[in-house]
């Protein structure tokens, strides 16, 4: 084992675009109470600043009607429930990523649907009607939110048009159609709105020098240009419960995305943000990859280098609330949230929090470990050890340059033993529905374990040894003691009950 000397200087900035943008379930999810409560769990903690989700034109949030009147049969627009999603959104500090999709079954050409909601994915019949629809929506947020708010807000036409499952037959030309008519309708409104897409997954790379092709030659703007991101493998199983899946290593990520930056360059948009906004490892709502701290540990060297190669990136999703599938049958089913049903934290939540809370100074940076400096002068690292059913243990060894002489570090770990709930429901008996008393012994085991101590000294350097369990992920803070032992009168530890050598 090498120990690696870490100088107290600046390498490189740390953005903070892996929390950009949180996906959703179908936004008529957050109706839910459950859903508002994990929102408001995950914005407390992690803080994302926008939030996309399928759905804002489906019927569970009732905002296209067709009524029969005397003069015949007229469009009602209702933004009841919509006001009530959005006015969520920004109440907990989240900005609407709004993705325009999916079909009214009123103006709809045809019956294809996709998920247990039954979301349709066939073009307008009436464009007319589709043009109004989005028109009188646009209008409607405007003057409800303001034309300067409203313009922060990135409109993403369609989800995943290269999909048959999305887009009826994944017809190209239909969805530039509907890029073309949706825009005009979007800036018929306010012409300084953001409109973007073609949101596809991987896969259809082509679909992008198409789409900037069109838009290019008929004069249709494009503000963004956006695209989804896995790294599961087909599965190797199948069962009315579960995907099992295998991934590719994390790397693919960035094998999959640097090539179609260098494609949105060269169609002559460099200067165009590329949001990526859905990304997970796999694509299934029922793989329990998601659920496992392996994940998390799999995730951690992707949220802390996606910057180079994204300008922002959304985390497919923030809760189990979520009924693509079917509604869950189970608190622990493989869902993509960060949070488990019942308010129960997956260990991939502790990944965003524990990077929420690096700071923006690369000290440095490998395969296993980053160091950062934050603005108050604490030192922070977080290492990983992704080993998937290998029991590996990674041991690493670190020389810290620093300015004081003595620092409080505090340790937290996740791994199969700590913060590892699925765990602990499986000691249970893996129940489906969860009684009260079980959900309260799966939320006291959502928590990482935590370790104290105080290190000091006389060279400038300190010691860091760090041992790794598998799939575990760990997080140090180090802040400088100021101690003020001596100013108390009298203080004598060794006259306490204390059973510790740590005295002073």
């Amino acid at each position: 084992m090498t120990t690696i000397r870490i100088p107290h200087s600046k390498v490189e900035e740390l953005p903070a675009q892996f929390r950009h943008c949180i996906g959703t379930g179908r936004l008529g999810l957050a109706l839910q109470e459950e859903y508002a409560k994990h929102l408001r769990l995950v914005q407390q903690d992690i803080g994302f600043s926008y939030i996309r989700g399928h759905g804002l034109f489906h019927e569970d949030l009732a905002i296209y009607r067709e009524i029969e009147t005397e003069d015949g049969v007229s469009s009602f627009y209702n933004f009841t429930y919509l006001d009530r999603v959005f006015d969520l959104f920004l109440e907990v500090g989240l900005k609407p990523f709004i993705e325009i999709g999916f079909m009214p079954k009123a103006i709809a050409s045809g019956e294809q649907t996709i998920f247990y909601w039954k979301g349709n994915v066939t073009p307008p019949a009436d464009y007319n009607k589709w043009e109004d629809l989005v028109y009188e929506t646009v209008m409607h947020l405007l003057k409800r939110y303001g034309h300067d708010e409203v313009r922060t807000w990135p409109f993403e036409i369609w989800n995943e048009p290269n999909l048959i499952n999305f887009w009826e037959n994944a017809d190209k030309e239909a969805y530039l159609k509907l890029y073309k008519h949706t825009v005009k309708a979007i800036h018929q409104a306010d012409e300084q709105l953001l409109v973007g897409g073609p949101a596809i997954c991987g896969g259809s790379d082509e679909w992008i020098d198409d789409f900037l092709a069109f838009c290019t030659k008929n004069q249709v703007r494009v503000d963004f240009v956006s695209r989804h991101a896995y790294t599961s493998k087909p599965p190797n199983k199948k069962t009315p419960d579960y995907y099992y899946q295998e991934l590719a290593p994390p790397s693919d990520f960035f094998d999959q995305l640097q090539p179609v930056r260098e494609q949105i360059n060269k169609a002559g948009y460099a200067d165009r943000p590329f949001h990526i906004t859905e990304y997970n490892t796999s694509y299934s709502p029922i793989c329990q990859i998601h659920d496992l701290p392996y994940n998390a540990a799999y995730l951690a060297p992707v949220l802390t280098n996606l910057h180079k190669v994204a300008d922002s990136f959304s985390y497919w999703t923030f809760s189990d609330v979520f009924e693509e599938y079917d509604v869950p049958r189970s608190v622990f089913h493989g869902g993509f949230g960060l949070v488990a049903l019942h308010s129960i934290k997956k260990p991939t939540y502790h990944l965003f929090r524990f990077v929420r809370n690096l700071g923006s100074d690369i000290l440095y940076q490998d395969d296993y470990m980053i160091v950062t400096n934050k603005s108050n002068g604490d030192i922070t690292i977080l290492a990983w050890n992704p080993t998937g059913q290998k029991k590996d243990v990674r041991k690493l060894a670190y020389e810290l340059e620093v300015r004081g002489q003595s620092y409080f570090l505090e340790k937290e770990r996740v791994n199969e033993y700590a913060g590892n709930p699925f765990r602990v429901w499986r000691q249970l008996g893996r129940p489906r529905f969860p009684t009260k008393q079980q959900v309260e012994i799966l939320k006291r085991h959502d928590m990482p374990s935590v370790e104290t101590t105080t290190i000091s000294t006389t060279d400038g350097t300190l010691s860091i040894a760090l041992e790794l369990l598998p799939n575990e992920i760990t997080f140090l803070t180090l802040s400088e003691v100021h101690d003020e032992t001596s100013t108390y009168i009298g203080l004598d530890d060794r006259l306490l009950p204390i059973a510790s050598d740590n005295l002073s």
